[in-house]
């Protein structure tokens, strides 16, 4: 990646990331056309090639940055001296959102990283695949479990939680209806049910 990519005005980078974010996440890196992200983002392919060099150099940029940005909010933004294992989860969630005001696509990109079967895409996410995998865990692990009823399994609650927020996100995507603060309302309904259900 030319590092001069971080010279362009702010609004320039993000919407050609924010372009590329939403081709990968819908297409997948192999039927991710570079076309369809020069029209996205309103720029030239010589100028996308300008900055990295090659399809495979602007997923690999966008994976690591996706990681780093993501990773940064969910340090950042959860108390590190709460243990309500929901509460955590929502201030989880609410960093999540707060970052796709600005890369709306960038999670669902991350997500579409796990089902990838290509070879080099596979390559470019190896060296940070479980970084967000076990920021998430760190932070899950400041909860206290005794709380939940014994027949409550925390880590099937979590699996549960977590296709029922991907399953809002690509609902909202599709019918053109995303709301970042609404989509976070319903997700804190949602956990604040789960917690009624699954604590003494």
């Amino acid at each position: 990646m030319n590092e001069k990519f971080f010279d362009l005005k702010k609004e320039k980078q993000d919407r050609m990331i924010n372009a590329a974010l939403k081709v990968f996440a819908e297409n997948g890196y192999r039927h991710a056309s570079t076309d369809d992200i020069v029209a996205e983002a309103g720029i030239s392919k010589g100028l996308l090639f300008h900055y990295f060099i090659s399809k495979l150099g602007l997923y690999e940029f966008l994976y690591d940055y996706s990681v780093r940005f993501m990773t940064l909010e969910l340090t950042t933004r959860v108390n590190k001296n709460e243990n309500d294992f929901f509460v955590l989860l929502k201030q989880v969630e609410a960093a999540k959102i707060h970052v796709l005001k600005n890369y709306p696509y960038m999670q669902q990109f991350i997500d579409s990283t796990k089902y990838e079967n290509v070879k080099e895409a596979l390559i470019a996410a190896e060296e940070k695949k479980n970084t967000l995998k076990e920021a998430r865990e760190a932070i899950l692990n400041q909860a206290d479990l005794s709380r939940f009823k014994p027949e409550a399994d925390p880590a099937k609650l979590l699996c549960m939680i977590e296709y029922a927020i991907q399953g809002m996100m690509k609902e909202s995507f599709f019918e053109g209806s995303f709301h970042p603060d609404m989509i976070n309302e319903e997700i804190n309904g949602y956990l604040d049910m789960m917690k009624q259900l699954a604590y003494k």
